[in-house]
Parts: structure tokens; C-alpha cells; sequence
């Protein structure tokens, strides 16, 4: 094995925890073998040093969104020695939030950190990257990126209608049900309500009655401040505080139905990704892999006792109706038979996904839904 093999073989093993960990905190730390990697990369003078830009949808306030782009950055740095470095920058720096897969494109701007369902409206099949109304969850959504083909999918997708490649890059885990203003019990209380929701699950909402907008994190405060909007969702408790929507709304609905485990991703332009030396191309996979890892551990560490913090404020919890819910369902129903008819990428996902989805519930079914069934009404 020749000194490049070697470390890109090194690299490789980045993934699993072989060459990076975690700090306290869940910040990034390098182990004396991935320090040892460095130390390699750096002298070898046939790898070039390269200075990228990375747009992301995300503001710093959000600081497990946002501080999962910068880690990301970080491994990338680590893992190639600093010759290739990457720089996240806020949404609008670059490219407004929800525009991030298009600058990537069309090689404005090299690598992106974003949000699959930003851009459904490219084609509804990119919803599946991120999750889809009542899909699921974040174990599960991983399992089928990682393990059921669907990362392939995705990267086929991606490569056919943007020349870009999709890395899985974190899962914010279980969604909540989104802030409103006042009350909704029923299927008319929707009918009117102006709410900013995305994604697919903006769809069903439209077609519950709802006026629907799509906003990026950092205007959604102002609108629910100023009444242009009358209820809006985010993430869930930790992310949601960070926002103050609490301060602006009093009824917190769950369960978030049309995110049940919501992947992000980072994208690569495929011009620029062909470019890159084998060991960087690893190093970004590695690095992508990790940032899925760490950003879910920290939403599932966070957020009960931000709820815990928001109910003592103030903050009124409640549950969507089965009315609601089961309306909701139908239209999801309708919404995929619709898309399947009409766009074909949209189908042949849809009918993979539906597959696995079918085997990893009844798994659930068969063995952690009893475990957690029974421990949960242990109190």
C-alpha cells in the first residue's frame, strides 16, 4: 500500500470514530491518530490547499444547526491536514436560506449546508432527502439512507437534475406541531390561518385551508411578532427558545407529523467534487457522517428540559386532534398518489421508500415497540 492508500484508508475510518472525537460539549477534538494524519497530509506536497465557501440555510442563533455546519468544517480541516478548508457562512451571506441547493448548482458556490424539502418545488422527490409527512423517524430516515438504498437514490436524483451530490449532514430528530396564536381543534380552525410551514407538510396544510408561506429561521420571529403570520414552526423545544416563538405565541402543538426525523444535508457541486483528491472526498464524507451523528445526539439531549423551561414560562402544550391528524393523513395519502402521477423521479422513490418503510415499522413493531411501550408507562 502506497502513503496516499494509506491515508486515505485512515480517513475512511473517520466515520466510525476511529480518528476523530468528542469533546465535552459535543465539539470537535482530534484524537494523536488523526493528529498523526495531519501531520502526513501537511508534507505531502502533491495534495493542493484549497479555500472553500460553504452557504448555509441556517443563522448562528440557531447554534446546533449552524454549529453542526461549523463542525463539519472542522473535521474536513482536520482530516486533510488544513489544506482543505472550509468556511460556513450564515444564511444570507451567500445565498438566502432556501436558496442554497441553487448557488451549489450552478457553481456559484462550491458546497452548501441545507435542507432537502427547500425545494420541492425543483421536484417533490428531494422532499425524501430531508423526511415526509408521516415517514419516518430519524433512526429510521438513517437506516434507509445508510442502509436501504435510498442515499443512492438521492445522489442519482441530485446528480440527473443538479449536478450536485447530497451527503446526509444531521437530523434534527422528531419535530413538534409548530406555534399558534390561538387554539385549533377542528379541520375549520385551520381554514385561513396564515402559517409558515414547508416542504410538503405545507402542502397538506394548504389543502387543510391554510395559508401557507415559507420563511427562513431568521424571519420568523417578525412575522409571528407582527401578526403576518399567525402560527409557524421551526424545530422543537431547544431550537424553538432559541428563537423566542415563545414569546410571540402561547399554544405549542405536537407531534410535528411532517417531520417525524428530518435529515439535512450537505451538497457538493459534482464540477468540483470530481476535482478533489480521493482522500478529500473522503474526508467530506467522514466529516458529513459525523455532523449526521452529532446533531442528532444533541437535539435528543436538549430538548426535554428546554420544553421543561418554556412550559414554566408560560407556554400552553398541546396535541393535535385526531380529526386534524387524521385529515392530515388523507391528504398525504392523495398528495403522494398525485406526485407519483405526475412526476416520474417522485415514483420510483416513492415506491422504494414505501418498500423499506414498510419492513423497518414492522421491526419497530416487533421489537422496540413493546420495549417502549412498556418502559414508558413505567412513569
Amino acid at each position: 500500500m502506497n502513503r496516499r492508500e494509506f491515508l486515505t484508508n485512515v480517513a475512511t475510518k473517520a466515520a466510525g470514530g476511529a480518528v476523530i472525537g468528542l469533546a465535552a460539549g459535543c465539539t470537535f477534538s482530534a484524537t494523536p491518530a488523526a493528529q498523526e494524519v495531519q501531520q502526513a497530509i501537511a508534507q505531502d506536497t502533491a495534495l493542493p490547499e484549497l479555500k472553500w465557501e460553504m452557504a448555509t440555510s441556517w443563522p448562528p442563533s440557531v447554534d446546533i444547526l449552524f454549529g453542526s455546519a461549523q463542525l463539519f468544517t472542522d473535521v474536513v480541516r482536520t482530516l486533510t491536514g488544513g489544506k482543505l478548508q472550509i468556511t460556513a457562512r450564515a444564511a444570507g451571506e451567500l445565498a438566502p436560506g432556501t436558496q442554497v441547493l441553487d448557488v451549489v448548482a450552478q457553481g456559484a458556490v462550491p458546497i452548501g449546508h441545507t435542507a432537502s424539502y427547500y425545494y420541492i418545488g425543483k421536484t417533490p422527490a428531494t422532499a425524501f432527502g430531508t423526511t415526509v409527512p408521516f415517514g419516518l423517524t430519524a433512526q429510521q430516515q438513517n437506516s434507509w439512507l445508510y442502509g436501504g438504498g435510498g442515499m443512492e437514490l438521492m445522489q442519482q436524483l441530485y446528480a440527473d437534475r443538479f449536478n450536485v451530490l447530497p451527503l446526509p449532514a444531521g437530523n434534527t430528530g422528531m419535530q413538534m406541531g409548530g406555534w399558534f396564536r390561538r387554539e385549533i381543534n377542528t379541520v375549520a380552525d385551520l381554514q385561513g390561518l396564515k402559517m409558515r410551514i414547508p416542504g410538503l407538510g405545507g402542502q397538506i396544510m394548504a389543502r387543510l385551508g391554510v395559508n401557507v408561506q415559507v420563511l427562513a429561521a431568521g424571519e420568523i420571529f417578525q412575522a409571528l411578532q407582527t401578526g403576518a403570520v399567525d402560527a409557524a414552526e421551526w424545530v422543537g423545544p431547544y431550537d424553538d427558545q432559541k428563537l423566542g416563538l415563545n414569546t410571540v405565541a402561547q399554544y405549542y402543538y405536537r407531534p410535528g407529523w411532517w417531520e417525524p426525523g428530518s435529515s439535512l444535508e450537505v451538497n457538493v457541486n459534482l464540477d468540483e467534487w470530481k476535482k478533489l483528491p480521493e482522500l478529500y472526498q473522503v474526508a467530506i464524507q467522514s466529516a458529513a457522517a459525523y455532523a449526521n451523528l452529532v446533531m442528532l445526539s444533541r437535539y435528543e439531549a436538549a430538548n426535554d428540559a428546554a420544553l421543561a423551561e418554556l412550559i414554566a414560562s408560560g407556554t400552553q402544550l398541546r396535541e393535535y386532534s385526531p380529526e386534524i391528524m387524521s385529515a392530515a393523513y388523507a391528504e398525504w395519502q392523495n398528495l403522494a398518489e398525485e406526485f407519483s402521477a405526475q412526476d416520474s423521479d417522485f415514483k420510483a422513490i416513492y415506491e422504494q421508500w414505501n418498500a423499506f418503510r414498510s419492513t423497518i415499522s414492522n421491526w419497530n413493531k416487533t421489537n422496540e415497540f413493546a420495549f417502549t411501550s412498556f418502559v414508558f408507562n413505567q412513569g
